[in-house]
């Protein structure tokens, strides 16, 4: 049986030097909410009809196939554009695609709120399913309770971290939610890609072989990170415009570091794949290492269907700080992909707080 290499999920704080103020989140549900910013808004016309709802302490996997039995549907029927956290209010939107039945968009409603016990926002029809490019991001209004310093010592803490972040932006590390905790998913997916395991549930097969995609790439921006190079573009480096979504091969830096310190643009980390665009120069070598530590090859890749990708590299979010009651609020919005948990791990310092 061959055996993994060794294994790094550490990952660097953007600010290390600066003091965090301990804590916890998700003390209650009600501490983590969040909602979905969607790219466009249902047509009112069409096949799929849109169900936008607000649960609590529910996958959204554990919704989309409540979704599926309670209309005797396959769970494909049941479009969504991101998974959310379990331990939270989350407000996201289904698509649900009736191939038989003539569903009136207000018994849909009523069925839901009468056998899920869900709270339904609005549904209106559209002609396409949700999916997960189909989303722009998610506002997140998170609160940060069990603080054992001054509250107003917290507040200063919490507004020197922040403007770290809104000067250099963050490093887009997928969380523990993806990787699992100690790597549990990651581990699961190597096996599966070395053909040491297999599960029927097709799902949670592509579920855990892209959690170790995700842990490439974060060794990927870890590497960056150690390396000084998280500041600063490198030649070949593939950017990322953060308005429109283009991408192109960095060739000028006398042009393109400006406009990556004005965060304009942003480089890409690699998700490997046979399909994946690939850095030149001095970044291609970069990513050509971390691929290579991983003793991974694109043929096992390729035959479970990985096609790989680019992940912008840095988040640039906006981030309100406010004192309240119970601790410190955080509201914030981050694109689809971002992990609260990376943000919030670098005002707590600890991981006891997850």
């Amino acid at each position: 049986m061959i055996q993994p290499p060794p294994i790094d999920l550490s990952l660097p704080y953007l600010t290390k030097g600066l003091e965090g103020i301990g804590g916890r989140i998700r003390a209650r549900s009600e501490d983590f909410m969040v909602e979905e910013v969607s790219l466009y808004e249902p047509s009112g016309y069409g096949s799929h009809l849109y169900v936008n709802m607000t649960k609590k302490n529910l996958t959204t996997r554990a919704v989309q196939l409540k979704l599926a039995e309670l209309f005797n549907l396959r769970p494909q029927n049941i479009g969504t554009a991101g998974l959310k956290d379990k331990f939270a209010v989350t407000t996201q939107t289904f698509s649900i695609l009736f191939e038989k039945n003539n569903m009136q968009a207000d018994d849909v409603v009523d069925r839901i709120r009468d056998r899920l016990n869900l709270k339904v926002n609005w549904a209106k029809f559209h002609g396409n399913k949700l999916r997960v490019n189909h989303l722009i991001g998610n506002r997140f209004k998170i609160m940060i309770t069990d603080i054992r310093i001054p509250k107003r010592q917290a507040l200063e803490r919490s507004m020197r971290i922040a403007e770290m972040i809104h000067l250099k932006g963050l490093p887009n590390y997928y969380g523990d939610q993806r990787i699992g905790k100690d790597g549990k998913n990651m581990k699961k997916g190597w096996a599966i890609l070395q053909g040491q395991k297999k599960f029927n549930d097709r799902w949670l097969s592509k579920i855990l072989v892209a959690a170790y995609s995700s842990y490439l790439c974060n060794r990927y921006l870890v590497e960056r990170m150690r390396r000084g190079l998280f500041d600063r573009l490198m030649l070949g480096d593939i950017a990322q415009k953060h308005e429109t979504g283009g991408i192109f091969w960095v060739n000028d830096l006398l042009t393109d570091q400006p406009r990556y310190e004005s965060k304009e643009i942003s480089f890409t980390a690699p998700i490997y794949g046979y399909q994946m665009s690939k850095a030149l120069g001095k970044a291609a070598t970069l990513e050509e290492e971390i691929f290579e530590e991983s003793e991974m090859s694109m043929k096992k890749l390729k035959r479970m269907k990985v096609t790989g990708t680019r992940r912008i590299g840095r988040l640039t979010p906006r981030i309100e700080v406010a004192e309240v009651p119970r601790g410190i609020q955080l509201s914030f919005m981050l694109r689809k992909g971002g992990f609260a948990t990376i943000l919030l791990r670098e005002f707590l310092k600890t991981e006891q707080g997850y």
